[in-house]
């Protein structure tokens, strides 16, 4: 059985990969930034969850934005479906970089988000003119299938 846009179905993950070898890159290649996503997601066991693709989305109540950890995505209170195909963009870029995601995504993303916010809006940049936020967008969108 294939998978749908949604994420939901058989054993064909996004993009025509098995299901069973996306998991098992995510968590041999990937585990260490896996490890960190389910710790992070044990903390918040009353969180409203939900399956996105082959990730597990957990909204955390008063937060704004995402963060992506492996297969784990966390996103603030509010619905928002951009934001969720552009985190699990993020997915996929850990399931190829695997370790080096840390320092290839994860700290550039971070300095882009905490230190360049006021920059960003006084000079109207979009958040995805850093090429790791550009890139997770595109290819959130290619392996959801969400435009």
């Amino acid at each position: 059985m294939n998978r749908d846009k949604t994420g939901r179905g058989g054993a064909i993950a996004a993009s025509g990969w098995p299901r069973a070898l996306f998991y098992l890159v995510q968590f041999t290649w990937g585990l260490p930034v896996n490890l960190a996503g389910l710790l992070v997601f044990l903390c918040y066991p009353h969180s409203r969850r939900e399956r996105f693709c082959n990730s597990s989305v957990t909204y955390l109540p008063g937060g704004q934005g995402g963060l992506s950890l492996g297969v784990f995505l966390f996103l603030g209170g509010q619905e928002n479906p951009g934001l969720r195909v552009h985190e699990y963009g993020h997915t996929i870029q850990c399931l190829f970089l695997g370790p080096l995601y840390w320092v290839l995504v994860v700290l550039p993303s971070a300095v882009w988000y905490h230190c360049f916010a006021s920059y960003r809006q006084k000079r109207r940049i979009p958040y995805d003119a850093l090429y790791c936020e550009r890139w997770a967008t595109a290819w959130g969108k290619k392996w959801s299938g969400i435009p």
